[in-house]
């Protein structure tokens, strides 16, 4: 038996990063910022992919700054750098589901949206 689910809760780093193909298909890129329990510690960075249908929903209603819940899989994009022709290689969370919890700026911090991904 295998498992590789990841569930975070933090506030995006950026604004997204959303690319259209002439496929139809849409991914969408952000970063998200998790901090530790201690207030001292410097926040966990995460890079997120989301495709679909939760691509489009994170590209109209996700910000910098907006609190949002993923659940995902990890994975790991690899590629070989130009320069060295070394491997390189960096983790990604594959977003399936997408939880708009809100930002600094909203008004109703009780209020989530659901949004998941269908394969």
């Amino acid at each position: 038996m295998s498992l590789n689910l990841v569930s975070l809760v933090g506030r995006a780093g950026m604004d997204p990063d959303v690319k259209y193909f002439e496929s139809g298909s849409v991914v969408c890129n952000v970063t998200l910022a998790v901090n530790r329990r201690s207030r001292d510690d410097q926040p966990d960075w995460f890079s997120l992919e989301i495709w679909g249908k939760t691509a489009e929903i994170a590209a109209s209603y996700v910000r910098k700054g907006s609190l949002i819940g993923v659940s995902g899989a990890l994975k790991f994009d690899r590629w070989q750098d130009r320069n060295t022709g070394a491997e390189r290689s960096r983790p990604v969370i594959r977003v399936d589901r997408l939880d708009l919890l809100g930002s600094k700026r909203d008004s109703d911090p009780n209020a989530v949206n659901t949004y998941e991904d269908e394969f």
